[in-house]
């Protein structure tokens, strides 16, 4: 039976941390939580629940995932974000795995909680996420902020029952927010990966996310929350575009 090593990033994640650990005690065989030198209880929190707390200075999302798994005692790794928990199937799949593990890699499906309502259509869910990996098999890839794990070519994956619940957003002014700080972070990525933006692109390519996002996918299905969701997933990638456009005309 392999040993599971749990990996969380935080930065000021008092609010979220505790619930974190607490879903993971059944089935990791060692929890690491690598902190951005946070400034509240992050510290406090993770100590008073047996896990083990390393700072390390925060270079990207990317980056920093990578450099956690080198603190995972286990090469077999389940990586969560601090806002994010198991339910109990899930934990029930995750412990099935350990008795049998078939594959190189397991998705599971992501649960998000917005403003206190769970998000079941759209582009939310089932929003599968491969969290669950032989680390000797892949690592961290992806554009910043939206991190993936990547596969090594010929590695086998498979998902699993349950949910990872994702308590992403307690408000609307948090929403804007984030909005705006991980389209400051996507624009730069991409600006430095060779991509580029036009006014086609900032015209019709926020219309075309929300079409997606409410009406094939369903999000009307969601209520008000399912409209907000749609209408400011559109917002982000025209401001994603805009910055893009501005970073190549400060370049030029």
């Amino acid at each position: 039976m392999p040993k599971i090593s749990a990996v969380i990033i935080t930065f000021n994640e008092e609010r979220n941390i505790g619930r974190c650990l607490d879903s993971l005690l059944e089935v990791a065989d060692d929890i690491v939580v690598v902190d951005s030198y946070s400034t509240d209880r992050t510290e406090e929190i993770v100590k008073s629940k047996g896990a083990r707390f390393v700072q390390h200075t925060f270079e990207g999302h990317i980056q920093q995932k990578n450099w956690a798994i080198s603190q995972a005692k286990y090469p077999h790794v389940l990586s969560l974000d601090a806002d994010e928990a198991l339910d109990e199937t899930l934990k029930a799949s995750i412990l099935a795995v350990k008795e049998n593990w078939a594959y190189d890699g397991y998705y599971l499906n992501r649960l998000t909680n917005y403003i206190g309502k769970w998000i079941k259509h759209g582009l939310w869910y089932p929003d599968r996420k491969l969290r669950l990996w032989d680390s000797r098999k892949g690592a961290w890839g992806g554009q910043n902020p939206h991190d993936t794990f990547i596969l090594e070519d010929g590695a086998k994956s498979s998902r699993l029952e349950g949910n990872l619940l994702h308590y992403s957003i307690y408000s609307f002014e948090e929403h804007l927010a984030q909005i705006r700080k991980f389209t400051d972070i996507s624009s730069q990525a991409a600006f430095e990966k060779g991509k580029r933006s036009n006014w086609f692109k900032i015209i019709f390519s926020p219309s075309l996310k929300f079409i997606r996002a409410y009406f094939f996918r369903l999000g009307f299905l969601d209520g008000k929350e399912g409209w907000m969701i749609a209408r400011w997933s559109a917002y982000a990638t025209y401001l994603k575009y805009t910055k893009l456009l501005k970073l190549q005309r400060r370049e030029s």
